[in-house]
């Protein structure tokens, strides 16, 4: 007896929906009033199975970072599964130590050595691990807001109640107040601030640990957190701190890696700062799971006796020449200067969206990982999230797809392809400032 599978063609959105609420956990979250299934893509656009084109400017959460479906990727993802699709980390290959050649080289600093695993989650739950092998020290530092992923110890590092599971918290990990400067919990301004949420970060430790500290993990800007972009001082100030107390710097790059924000290849460089460990996903092999935590040669040797790690898929061979691809893609068709022009462009379409509309109440971010912060009114600063599912099916109405995030959900969060076209980046500022104009 056979059994024929249905192929995404031959099914409806009705019938694609209708298999998501029966077999799969409710607890997906699904954008749009009426969620739609995507079926192809190609370059900065994707298809629903109903034959509507879209410009994607979240790109499956900031991960399709040279677009759908790109020619050389398939190509040469295609010549890898004819010749080995599945080895393990128990067996070199080619691919996997070639990239981790070509991390060390694009990466900050004196980081060097890679262990790759599936997710971002993975890559930040060993990042904690080798923080504390390295240091000796247990407590983990991280920033309210922030965002790490689906683990126990991923919802412990989170800090919004939202994505937090209250079975699944772990000991270890304090929160120290985020450099949120549009709601400074501390009601300052900068820069006459004085920088008083870095300073927060020693008050944390020498009231909620015993002194010494495993380390620090942040996002050098928050991307679940709602784009949230620190001071320039910031995580200078900070790194010290964590290295008086005896830990390390971990940035946590899922997001900000690979060109994101413009002119660097990793957010953290644009703050002068060297971490000691770095954690990446997404954007790194455009679409294919994977995550790295990448070190220095000292950190990554601590490890050694500490018990056995080995990744079933860590470094697959296909994954790993999806990356090395994505990489080499972006060196051709997205440099960094173009990416941080582009981001200079399209930040300058928000600020002037900004000054005529009075729902927008920050344009925050860098490069292509820009925010806008949508609330009732400028004076006020009431949250608007409603607001903001409303813009979302206006631009998607118009053709744009476009993401959310923020502790109150009132954040829309707008990254293209890198490597997106002049006339896509004009296309959605246009979308962007009709339904701007239309919210008046």
């Amino acid at each position: 007896m056979t059994t024929e599978i249905a192929t995404a063609e031959a099914q409806t959105a009705e019938s694609i929906l209708a298999k998501q609420n029966e077999y799969l956990w409710p607890s997906h979250i699904l954008y749009y009033k009426e969620p739609m299934p995507l079926d192809h893509g190609k370059g900065s656009y994707v298809t629903d199975v109903g034959g509507t084109e879209y410009l994607d400017y979240f790109g499956g959460i900031l991960t399709t970072s040279v677009g759908h479906n790109h020619p050389k990727i398939v190509e040469r993802v295609s010549g890898q599964v004819a010749k080995l699709i599945h080895s393990s980390t128990l067996y070199p290959h080619a691919n996997h130590v070639n990239l981790a050649e070509k991390m060390a080289s694009i990466t900050p600093g004196n980081l060097q050595k890679s262990y790759f695993t599936n997710s971002g989650t993975e890559a930040d739950e060993l990042a904690v691990m080798a923080a504390r092998a390295y240091t000796g020290n247990y407590d983990i530092l991280a920033l309210r807001h922030g965002y790490s992923g689906n683990s126990a110890l991923g919802k412990t590092l989170t800090a919004q109640a939202a994505w937090r599971i209250e079975s699944s918290i772990v000991p270890g990990v304090k929160h120290a107040i985020n450099p949120y400067c549009y709601r400074c919990p501390f009601k300052m301004s900068y820069p006459d601030c004085d920088i008083a949420c870095a300073q927060d970060v020693e008050d944390v430790i020498k009231t909620t640990t015993c002194g010494r500290v495993a380390g620090m993990l942040v996002e050098p800007i928050q991307g679940v957190g709602g784009f949230i972009t620190p001071p320039p001082e910031y995580f200078s100030i900070v790194a010290e701190i964590v290295r008086n107390h005896g830990g390390v710097m971990i940035a946590d790059e899922v997001q900000t890696g690979f060109g994101r924000t413009g002119g660097k290849w990793f957010g953290i460089e644009q703050w002068n700062v060297e971490p000691e460990i770095m954690t990446m996903a997404k954007g790194i092999a455009n679409g294919f799971p994977m995550g790295n935590t990448i070190t220095t040669p000292e950190v990554a040797d601590a490890m050694m006796g500490k018990g056995g790690l080995i990744c079933t898929f860590g470094g697959n061979p296909v994954s790993t020449i999806a990356s090395l691809t994505t990489i080499e893609i972006m060196e051709e068709e997205a440099p960094l200067d173009v990416i941080e022009a582009k981001g200079v462009k399209l930040r300058s379409a928000l600020e002037g969206m900004a000054d005529n509309s009075p729902v927008i109440g920050d344009v925050r971010g860098m490069g292509l990982m820009q925010g806008l912060e949508i609330v009732t009114d400028k004076k006020s600063k009431t949250p608007a999230p409603e607001l903001v599912n409303s813009i979302f099916e206006a631009t998607r109405a118009k053709g744009l797809l476009i993401g959310k995030g923020g502790m109150y959900n009132n954040t829309v969060r707008l990254t293209p392809p890198l490597n997106t076209t002049d006339d896509e980046l004009d296309t959605a500022i246009g979308i962007l400032t009709e339904v701007f104009a239309e919210l008046k």
